[in-house]
């Protein structure tokens, strides 16, 4: 996504302090000069970017059933990850669904690309559609532990209704398959 050139809100960074350095993520804290001169801190985590798949067979949706230690629950989510440094987003689109699901595509559309949480975070997920599936062999990281199943459209509907769904990237794809179902378009 571009960046605006010139903007009237515009922060300027005075100072950036790198707090943390994770495997995923990293966290820093910068202070910015803002529009009316004062100053203020920020705290920004900053993300390499993810993809995540709307992967549709015989009219149904492929989501895996994972825990989620933020939330210390179970959810279902379509197949995702994040981006490895240099990535394709596509080519880790197609990585990601059969690692997680099994199934392999060359046919992949790009729906969307929106950032999780821009009030703090910096990461861009990017959103595909996958259909004509072929069944290959699941490939999941070594901590990484899920269940995969095909959903109908009114079960993912249900789903989010019980908050089995409850993810951003997941409610997005499920609201673009049922816009699909009604005007046969993405």
């Amino acid at each position: 996504m571009n960046k605006s050139v010139s903007n009237k809100y515009e922060e300027t960074t005075v100072s950036s302090q790198s707090i943390f350095q994770g495997r995923m993520i990293s966290l820093q804290v910068d202070t910015v000069k803002l529009p009316n001169g004062e100053t203020a801190t920020r705290e920004i985590v900053r993300h390499p970017g993810a993809v995540a798949v709307l992967a549709l067979t015989e009219d149904r949706m492929l989501v895996v059933e994972q825990y989620r230690k933020p939330l210390e629950k179970s959810q279902v989510e379509i197949p995702a990850g994040k981006l490895e440094p240099g990535e394709d987003p596509m080519e880790a689109a197609k990585r990601e669904l059969e690692e997680e699901t099994g199934y392999r595509t060359d046919s992949l559309k790009h729906l969307c690309s929106f950032y999780t949480s821009p009030g703090f975070a910096d990461e861009i997920l990017h959103l595909y559609v996958a259909e004509q599936l072929e069944k290959g062999e699941v490939h999941l990281d070594e901590d990484e532990f899920l269940d995969c199943e095909s959903i109908t459209l009114e079960q993912a509907q249900q789903y989010i209704r019980e908050q089995r769904i409850s993810d951003a990237k997941t409610i997005t794809a499920v609201y673009a398959w049922q816009v699909y179902k009604l005007t046969g378009s993405f």
